[in-house]
């Protein structure tokens, strides 16, 4: 049996504001497998965004363990961690964080210049990337000329342009009407099918219904997990 993706061991993240500690997340633990698409849900303040940031290796537990993909993480410094983000993770956020300037290719290309590709296999990746999103026919548009959705679709691209282990989204439908929001998660759902493993953070309960595990935090712990086929 292989070891999950994300192995998460009494994790713990305090923030002192004032006089004060703040219990961000408290005591998690929670083990996720590759494949697997995850909704994490909650109300504000729960430690979503919290969560969100350590597996993201955005930031640093206070206690606790965190494994990503067999690799303990927890105690990393930034120049690691830094590589770990570049090759292992995708992120999609709710303001989609282009330039304004540059086209979908070369925003989509941006990661890999970090990663120390060519400028030709820079270009070759990125347009992969977005025919994967249904993008190859906007390759040359800005920002201003492509809709919210497609904005979107082309962070996606970004996001997987490195071929990551896992994708995580921060409420990424959350600049979107319901109808573009609904079309980014099912792109989301054909991803995951092909193998990314997909974490959602989000407030819409119609969108976490449509994951196939729920993961709820209530005062930094864990409330619920539930799982359906």
């Amino acid at each position: 049996m292989s070891e999950p993706v994300i192995a998460i061991k009494n994790m713990s993240r305090h923030f002192r504001m004032g006089g004060e500690i703040v219990r961000a997340l408290d005591g998690v633990s929670l083990s996720i497998d590759a494949g697997e698409y995850v909704a994490i849900i909650g109300p504000s303040g729960s430690g979503k965004s919290t969560l969100m940031n350590l597996i993201g290796c955005l930031d640093s537990p206070t206690e606790g363990n965190y494994a990503l993909d067999g690799e303990e993480v927890s105690r990393l410094d930034d120049d690691d961690l830094a590589e770990i983000r570049n090759h292992k993770i995708g992120f999609v956020f709710q303001s989609f964080n282009l330039l304004a300037r540059s086209s979908a290719v070369d925003n989509v290309a941006l990661p890999l210049v970090y990663a120390g590709k060519s400028r030709r296999e820079r270009r070759a990746h990125a347009e992969r990337a977005l025919e994967r999103v249904g993008l190859a026919d906007r390759k040359t548009h800005r920002p201003e000329e492509l809709s919210g959705g497609q904005r979107q679709r082309v962070a996606i691209a970004r996001a997987l342009v490195g071929t990551p282990k896992i994708l995580l989204c921060d409420e990424p439908t959350g600049a979107l009407d319901q109808t573009t929001g609904q079309e980014i998660i099912a792109l989301f759902e054909t991803l995951n099918r092909e193998g990314v493993t997909v974490l959602l953070v989000t407030h819409d309960k119609n969108i976490a219904a449509r994951t196939r595990r729920r993961v709820e935090l209530i005062d930094g712990k864990i409330a619920k997990d539930e799982s359906q086929n």
